[in-house]
């Protein structure tokens, strides 16, 4: 949920660190998993400069050379302003990939800018909710055939501590959190939510690396029914279609990379689970990807998203590469709402230094351009 901006000193220190980790792995061919440490660093409006430490385990569990590397992810955060983060991500390939395992655990104390729902909310309407965010998200799919897999995805949110700051106002004066924005956002969501759901996944799957593929494609397909039987205070139904295509041009040195994510909801979404576009959504809800860089994250919300990425990957010289990258996207009450007058758009260049060449673990740093630009950092890549 935020954005990374990379130090200088500390890209210089994971130089040497993944330096070190190549020459033990060809010292010793039979190492399957690598921990590496990755410093965390930012600076965003709402929350001042942010600084703390994260960790990555990498590789393939077992000695099946067929299995696709696996990767874990532990980080923590803290700002000027007493925001913080605890997150632990992971995606994860059983021995001979029988099982396909991944999700999240993220504990956010949170302060963000919220500008209300639809596709032409104002600039003039922000508004500031400070919150804390519990989020356990995991599923669980065995394979079907090879690369097909199919299970459950179980997704628990909750929202406590809700303190929307009285002395940001829209134009009219008012705290625009509190408006009764266009009839859609009632009294019950500014208050403390429990969203619990459950529901089938398929996932055909034949990307060569997870975290920065060159070949193959993605295509997952998700239906969550968030009910009241599960414990959830809302009942509302989300489907989630997410299609990502790799494909070398000429060679494995330049790679294009495109995205389709369509998020729909039926049923009273509260406004924290609506559909929305921008910057790092990231996350298992995702599956990890950061939707329309140079948006402010969730800068439009509402029940239908549908958004469209592309990316060109350069290799240049030694570990680092280059990238260049666009998305358009679009939110909507209902699909009948979308209209090309309405799309927002956003784009950027970016580069890469690898950390790890055997799983092709790699450092992002983009500058995106769009409503809100800004630098993005993170490990591995967008999508």
């Amino acid at each position: 949920m935020r954005v990374f901006l990379l130090a200088l000193l500390a890209l210089l220190g994971l130089a040497q660190a993944a330096q070190a980790q190549d020459d033990v792995i060809e010292a010793k061919p039979k190492k399957n998993l690598t921990i590496l440490p990755v410093p965390v660093l930012f600076s965003q409006k709402e929350t001042g400069v942010g600084y703390g430490l994260g960790v990555l385990l990498s590789g393939r569990l077992g000695q099946d050379t067929a299995t696709r590397a696996s990767n874990m992810r532990a980080q923590y955060w803290t700002t000027q302003k007493k925001q913080s983060l605890y997150q632990f991500v992971h995606t994860i390939y059983s021995p001979g990939e029988k099982y396909f395992l991944s999700g999240e655990i993220s504990y956010y104390d949170n302060l963000f800018f919220y500008y209300g729902i639809g596709n032409d909310t104002k600039q003039g309407n922000e508004s500031v909710l400070a919150n804390k965010l519990l989020i356990v998200n995991q599923r669980v799919q065995k394979a079907v055939i090879p690369f097909l897999f199919a299970g459950l995805q179980y997704r628990y949110t909750k929202t406590t501590d809700n303190k929307p700051d009285n002395n940001k106002t829209n134009g009219d004066g008012a705290n625009y959190f509190f408006d009764a924005d266009n009839g859609r956002l009632d009294e019950r969501q500014r208050q403390n939510t429990t969203i619990v759901g459950l529901g089938p996944e398929l996932t055909y799957d034949t990307r060569d690396v997870a975290l920065a593929a060159h070949t193959g494609s993605l295509l997952d397909a998700t239906v969550m029914f968030n009910r009241p039987g599960l414990g959830s205070e809302y009942n509302f139904t989300r489907f989630q279609l997410d299609a990502r295509h790799f494909q070398p041009i000429r060679s494995n040195n330049t790679i294009l990379a495109v995205q389709f994510v369509g998020q729909f909801h039926a049923g009273q979404v509260p406004f924290r689970e609506l559909a929305g576009i921008g910057a790092t959504l990231g996350g298992s809800l995702y599956n990890g990807a950061n939707l329309m860089r140079g948006v402010y994250e969730q800068r439009f919300r509402d029940r239908q998203m549908m958004t469209f990425q592309a990316e060109l990957r350069q290799h240049v010289i030694w570990r680092i590469d280059a990238a260049a990258f666009g998305s358009v996207g679009q939110v909507g009450y209902n699909l009948s709402d979308f209209s090309f007058a309405g799309t927002k758009t956003a784009g950027g260049l970016g580069a890469r230094f690898t950390l790890l060449q055997r799983d092709r673990v790699n450092v992002r740093l983009d500058y995106a351009f769009g409503s809100s630009p800004g630098f993005y950092f993170a490990i591995g890549e967008a999508f």
